[in-house]
């Protein structure tokens, strides 16, 4: 099982990923996309990635806005995992 990250591992983090808040036990981020196309092809790449890593996000759809939310259910809360794929989506997102 992953290891928790301590609140000053949580709060490092957050320092390098500028786009994502705290939200209780997940990190969260939302995107606003040029288009809905635009915003189902980021999901898309998230989720190759997601399945990749075997760690999956959970992802709101709303035309053009994504809101991602990132916890490990199985440690119970925020774990590197989560840290490593926030950075993975912040490349997706940025990339278009």
């Amino acid at each position: 099982m992953a290891k928790l990250l301590s609140e000053d591992e949580i709060m490092e983090a957050l320092t390098r990923l500028p786009h994502w808040k705290r939200e209780g036990d997940a990190l969260e981020r939302t995107a606003e996309l040029g288009s809905f196309p635009q915003a189902i092809q980021v999901v898309n790449r998230v989720a190759e990635v997601a399945e990749g890593a075997d760690h999956h996000p959970d992802i709101d759809i709303r035309w053009r806005t994504l809101v991602f939310r990132l916890s490990t259910h199985s440690a119970g809360g925020l774990t590197e995992k989560d840290v490593s794929l926030a950075g993975e989506i912040d490349g997706i997102v940025d990339d278009l």
